[in-house]
């Protein structure tokens, strides 16, 4: 409801989330399940996008150079819509691989040139170990869709796309070349790609403080944090530097509105 209130009063909603499982395609039919109708694709920015921008627009990697994922099919998805041929662990064992620990190395592609790392709910010990053996290459890139910690689940926390970033980054003893989610300038340049933003009159509303709140934050568009998530009204009540509003859910808009 309060998603269609603002489209009547003539606001363009622009959709942000760091989940790289799936590809933006796959929002539009979420959304609509929810009665949410008239949202153009380009309205979608998750962090699967934003990789695959950062991978074709600022890395500039060659279309004949391939990328091995570490996470879901739609961060592959959005790769491959840009003519990249994705290489990950599960493809190999769909097409009959039996991948040991003895010998792991054979199955490094060669014309991998990088590695992108996100959210996977299916890790094994062996993903993270064919991972590792691309990012021990230091000429090979290392993007990270995004690095959140966790993310929330029914009532409790989950690991989220960090916990397998800082995994695989402790075991080669390397950082991401890039990180490409909230609050980092990534997810602000692939908004960019498809809109003109008045930050005189954008919010940016949003459940977590360390990604929402700050990604509004440092690129200077006032924030509302809604306490649906993970931060409690204790983290607000006496004012953040993040934070200009808060409100104990996003319906309270369209409440307020009627």
């Amino acid at each position: 409801m309060t998603v269609k209130m603002l489209q009547h009063k003539g606001k363009k909603p622009i959709f942000v989330s760091n989940n790289s499982t799936k590809a933006r395609n796959e929002y539009i039919t979420k959304l609509e399940s929810l009665g949410i109708d008239g949202i153009d694709i380009s309205q979608i920015i998750n962090s699967a996008y934003s990789t695959a921008i950062y991978v074709h627009d600022v890395l500039k990697l060659p279309i004949n150079k391939k990328i091995h994922v570490l996470g879901k099919e739609g961060l592959c998805n959005e790769l491959r819509l840009f003519g990249y041929e994705v290489v990950n662990y599960d493809q190999l064992v769909k097409n009959g691989a039996e991948i040991t620990m003895d010998n792991i190395t054979t199955f490094v592609d060669p014309d991998v040139a990088c590695v992108v790392v996100g959210l996977d709910f299916d890790v094994t010990y062996l993903k993270l170990g064919l991972t590792l053996q691309y990012l021990l290459r230091k000429e090979i890139t290392f993007v990270a869709t995004n690095i959140d910690s966790t993310f929330p689940y029914g009532k409790t926390k989950l690991p989220g796309a960090g916990s397998i970033v800082e995994t695989v980054s402790f075991a080669s003893g390397r950082q991401p070349d890039a990180i490409c989610g909230k609050p980092y300038n990534g997810m602000m340049d692939s908004i960019l790609v498809h809109h003109q933003l008045n930050k005189g009159t954008t919010i940016m509303v949003g459940d977590r403080l360390n990604t929402d709140m700050k990604f509004g934050n440092v690129n200077g568009i006032d924030t509302l944090l809604v306490l649906t998530g993970i931060e409690p009204e204790s983290a607000v009540a006496n004012g953040h530097d993040d934070v200009t509003y808060y409100a104990d859910k996003l319906g309270d808009l369209y409440e307020l509105s009627v």
